[in-house]
């Protein structure tokens, strides 16, 4: 006879079923955006509640805040479920990204709750850049907003192609028809303007529930899907990515030991099978897939977003960065780009300067060219633009210094989407968009010879060096260079002296004293040395050569050790006092601007390979010093 409980064993069977169930479900990522105040994080709290995601404790504790805070009559605020900041609370606005996680029987969520201020713009692509469906709020009271604007087009620019626009408090507009189908053309138009094409408008109540997990009976005249059964039925990435081209870009190489190499990532599009061809990009390498591996076992196919191991019939060169392909449709190679760039920093945009790239695995130096132009989210106008400031969007050319694996953004979010970063600090400073490579960078290939720089180098029995001398102005750099390549001359090295004035007077002779026209003066000076160096010769080069990330960048386009940092060491008082050319009296006066120590900033090595100090050396001297210091030098 039963006795009405489960025993432990089925008890067990039931866990594991449901938690098979909840592992099956699909995974759709969605935001909420627009104006502030139009009632995104009250949504998100509400689909919580709604979806039975938030416990007893929880529920107290949010009925005792609401109360604190001072929610009207005895309804529960739910948006203090998501500003979990305290200044978010006090302000009763979103500042930071939040992300909450719930459930429904047929598909799991991820919500961002975005920013509505412009000044949190950047919070707002964070969140966007990773999101399958943007639900876009609308406050019925107030309609479409510079901010719902804004977002509208973030959204549209992140390859966000599933919008639902939410028009919410309805009812604080009586729940009229007419408010809502207004709002909508209102959109409608807009929206057709920025590239939208179509949009699931829903007209709702936050606060109330209306149309959120049910119909609402305040609102019959709509007949259109409720909010959380029309975001049960949008597709995701694993659906709609895998019937594209196989890609793959490779996050390391798996090696446990000597009778296993495979090549992890996470596919971005397609799928693959043992037995398929690929091509390794940027080498174009070919092999067919040997077996695909993953914790649970080998797969007999993958697809997008799985995270898989795949190993090759052949042993072919491949590495992180690379990106692994269908063999017969292969992603394209470039290193110059058009791109829309949202810049997330508060320092400016600094044409020429080099920053890092970072696109899927891949990692490369890059400079972006003076905007095209910038796009106004008001009017959708493109002005004129010589950087870009906080919240900015541009559209721009990126250069690379080496080839990367792309595809365009609305083809490819993975290979397509990137972020640059500040070398110096680390920080992100923009998300980009890459739209398509430059013709220019498919038609110019490099030209292999028979005669390189080993052989030119050893023809003159030396090693190729670039002494870059930095200093402010008056500091020496020019008299002591002068110095060392009269005493290499001495000694039979094949020498070539590239100095900041002579250079100015040929070369870059286009080139003002702005930041941007110094950035690209040590930019071209640092692709002579390079040339130079290929030819074999010890480089010489005196420039103040003010900022470090420049000259970083110059480091980098040479062999390791090749570089040679000299800071010739002077106070600035010294160099002042010194004035040979009469500059720095003049820049005093007003009559000198961008003056490197007056009125523009001199950034100091802080960690050169060698240091003179011209106050207490005489330049023969420190020649001396710098000599031994490099030698030998073959």
């Amino acid at each position: 006879m039963s006795s009405g409980y489960k025993t432990d064993a089925l008890i067990a069977e039931d866990i594991e079923a449901y938690l098979q169930a909840h592992q099956n479900k699909t995974m759709l990522r969605f935001i909420t955006c627009g104006s502030v105040d139009d009632g995104k994080s009250t949504l998100i709290g509400r689909l919580l509640f709604d979806s039975k995601m938030i416990f007893e404790d929880q529920l107290a504790a949010l009925e005792s805040d609401s109360k604190r805070v001072g929610t009207q009559g005895q309804e529960i605020d739910f948006a203090l479920l998501v500003d979990g900041l305290a200044a978010e609370r006090e302000q009763g606005i979103t500042i930071d990204v939040a992300y909450r996680f719930f459930a429904t029987e047929s598909r799991k969520f991820i919500v961002a709750d975005c920013p509505g201020h412009e000044q949190y713009t950047r919070n707002m692509v964070t969140g966007a850049s990773t999101a399958d469906c943007a639900v876009i709020l609308i406050d019925a009271r107030k309609g479409v907003l510079t901010q719902t604007r804004r977002h509208s087009f973030l959204c549209h620019q992140l390859g966000i192609r599933q919008i639902v626009l939410a028009v919410n408090k309805m009812d604080l507009v009586e729940y009229a028809q007419e408010t809502f189908d207004a709002i909508v053309s209102d959109y409608r138009a807009f929206a057709g303007e920025i590239g939208i094409e179509d949009f699931t408008a829903i007209p709702i109540s936050g606060l109330r529930g209306d149309n959120i997990t049910a119909p609402s009976d305040a609102m019959d005249w709509y007949d259109g899907p409720v909010l959380i059964d029309h975001l049960e039925t949008l597709p995701v990435p694993s659906e709609t990515e895998a019937e594209k081209p196989f890609r793959m870009a490779v996050q390391w190489v798996n090696r446990p030991n000597l009778d296993f190499r495979g090549f992890a990532g996470q596919i971005a599009s397609g799928r693959i099978r043992p037995g398929d061809a690929i091509r390794v990009l940027p080498s174009g390498k070919t092999s067919t897939v040997k077996a695909i591996s993953t914790f649970d076992g080998e797969l007999d196919e993958a697809q997008a977003c799985q995270s898989v191991t795949l190993t090759l019939e052949h042993e072919i060169d491949c590495s992180r960065g690379d990106v692994i392909a269908a063999a017969d449709d292969p992603p394209q190679v470039a290193d110059q780009f058009e791109a829309t760039l949202v810049w997330l920093a508060d320092d400016d945009l600094t044409v020429g300067r080099g920053y890092w790239l970072k696109l899927g695995t891949q990692t490369v130096t890059a400079t972006v060219q003076q905007p095209k132009y910038e796009v106004d989210v008001n009017t959708m106008e493109h002005l004129a633009a010589k950087t870009l400031s906080l919240n900015e969007i541009g559209v721009a050319e990126v250069h690379a210094d080496r080839p990367l694996v792309f595809e365009p953004y609305a083809d490819n979010r993975t290979l397509g989407g990137f972020i640059l970063v500040d070398k110096l600090t680390d920080r992100t400073v923009a998300a980009g968009m890459l739209h398509f490579s430059l013709r220019r960078s498919q038609n110019v290939h490099w030209q292999a010879t028979d005669i390189g720089r080993e052989h030119h180098a050893g023809m003159k029995n030396q090693t190729p060096r670039v002494l870059w001398f930095t200093g402010l102005s008056g500091s020496g750099k020019s008299t002591i260079a002068n110095e060392v390549e009269k005493k290499l001359a001495l000694m039979n090295r094949h020498t070539f002296l590239l100095d900041g004035d002579n250079v100015r007077h040929g070369l870059n002779r286009d080139l003002g004293f702005t930041e941007a026209d110094r950035i690209e003066n040590i930019r071209r000076i640092g692709e002579v040395a390079k040339l130079m160096t290929d030819a074999g010769l010890i480089v010489l080069t005196a420039f103040i050569s003010p900022f470090r990330a420049d000259r970083q960048l110059v480091r980098d386009m040479l062999e390791p050790h090749e570089f040679i940092e000299i800071f010739v060491d002077t106070p600035l008082e010294v160099a002042e006092e010194r004035d040979v050319k009469g500059l720095y009296k003049k820049a005093r006066a007003g009559e000198l601007k961008n003056f490197t120590g007056i009125d523009s900033p001199y950034e100091a090595p802080e960690d050169p390979e060698i240091r003179v100090n011209t106050v207490e050396m005489t330049p023969e001297d420190a020649a001396d010093f710098i000599i031994k210091q490099v030698l030998p030098l073959k």
